[in-house]
């Protein structure tokens, strides 16, 4: 038995010496093992989203992080659009509710460099995720453009209207003064004046809304003005007026959902009815105080729209409250807004004149010599039917708005 079990021993001790000779190519694996670790950490650190933080969580030299909530929105979209070409970090954030992600889609293959653009998928009533968002980004400035904005929905459902408009505006406020972010582009409306007396419009016209659309906006404005009274915040209020067209790039346009289209824009009904989407154009009221008894509106282009939100963003100073209504200064009554969607889209649009809509009033229209003189701002596209047109090309080249063409 001895010899057999000393057999056994010896290719231990084998074992054992082979062992000793390879522990320094073990250990120099082992360091080499390390190091790459560290490296591999190290690089993983200084990408976005890594341990959740990225360069959207960190104020930059020569960077203005804007905040766009609605970003996914008709409007939103296109101010996204132009801070992005200028330069700005822009985070959007939108519930999707009235939005398209294939706007934002958009954005995101027109700026996929890291730190250029973010979307964040949230809502603006849940207080506890818009304190976290405003916790994990360094935001400069807030362009709040997300609200429902139909005035004959408001007066259907008037609640959500004053919690979508009203209160969600209060609780972006308080996370923005939690987190010592200073500056404020509001987006508001004429709907906030009424119907008034004297036209045209200016900012000291009296503001008497007569629809919930129009009084939810001016609460919001009310909140605004209040706390900016005891704070450093720099504040834009901009009030406009009836948009219309899209990026004359044909890269973003108006994309409604199906659901909302009667609530929608004059715009959409009328190039709705020029695609055969619905069966012609319903006018609704016929027996206004105008020259041709319907509604006198002053049409804002939206890329003009969006050129006074950056000039806005641009002049905003700490301490100081800047009200501006944003218009062409002209007024066009929904007959010749007809005739010059029927010239736009070269189609034969059946029109139906149907008695008034609830909420709506008369005669709007603005005058916009204090945004002309302090911000340097002037409407350039004041053609009817040129913008029309633009918006037009992206309707048909887009039937089924941000969906499959």
């Amino acid at each position: 038995m001895l010899p057999v079990n000393r057999s056994r021993s010896q290719p231990r001790a084998g074992m054992e010496f082979s062992d000793s000779r390879r522990k320094p190519h073990f250990l120099g694996k082992v360091i080499t093992a390390v190091v790459l670790t560290a490296l591999c950490i190290y690089i993983l650190k200084q990408s976005p989203g890594f341990g959740g933080t990225s360069v959207f969580s960190r104020h930059d030299p020569g960077v203005t992080h804007v905040l766009v909530t609605g970003g996914a929105g008709y409007i939103g979209s296109h101010a996204a659009l132009r801070l992005l070409k200028d330069s700005y970090r822009v985070t959007i954030v939108d519930n999707l509710s009235r939005g398209n992600m294939g706007a934002v889609k958009v954005l995101q293959e027109l700026f996929p460099e890291p730190g250029r653009l973010q979307f964040i998928y949230a809502d603006l009533g849940d207080a506890k995720a818009v304190n976290k968002i405003f916790a994990e980004n360094a935001f400069d400035a807030v362009m709040h453009f997300a609200a429902v904005a139909y005035v004959g929905e408001s007066t259907m459902e008037p609640l959500r209207y004053y919690h979508n408009i009203t209160a969600n505006t209060l609780t972006v406020l308080e996370a923005m003064a939690a987190h010592g972010v200073k500056t404020l582009i509001y987006s508001s409306t004429c709907a906030t004046y009424g119907e008034p007396k004297k036209m045209p419009i200016t900012e000291v016209t009296p503001q008497s809304p007569i629809n919930p659309y129009g009084k939810a906006k001016k609460m919001a404005e009310d909140i605004i003005l209040d706390f900016s009274k005891r704070s450093d915040m720099a504040v834009m209020i901009l009030r406009y007026f009836n948009v219309i067209g899209s990026d004359p790039e044909g890269r973003l346009g108006e994309a409604p959902r199906p659901e909302l289209r009667e609530h929608g824009r004059i715009s959409g009904a009328c190039f709705d009815a020029a695609l055969g989407v619905i069966p012609g154009l319903k006018v609704k009221g016929t027996d206004y105080p105008t020259a041709d008894g319907t509604c006198i509106r002053d049409y804002i282009d939206v890329t003009d729209l969006v050129d006074a939100h950056v000039k806005a963003l641009d002049k905003a100073e700490p301490k100081k409250v800047g009200i501006y209504n944003v218009g062409t200064g002209q007024g066009r009554s929904v007959k010749q807004f007809v005739e010059a969607c029927k010239q736009a889209t070269g189609a034969k649009i059946k029109v139906e004149y149907l008695s008034r809509r609830p909420g709506d009033y008369a005669e709007v229209y603005s005058d916009p010599a204090k945004i002309n003189h302090e911000l340097n701002w002037t409407a350039r596209y004041t053609d009817l039917q040129e913008s029309l047109s633009i918006a037009w090309r992206w309707q048909r080249s887009h039937p089924n708005g941000y969906g499959r063409s």
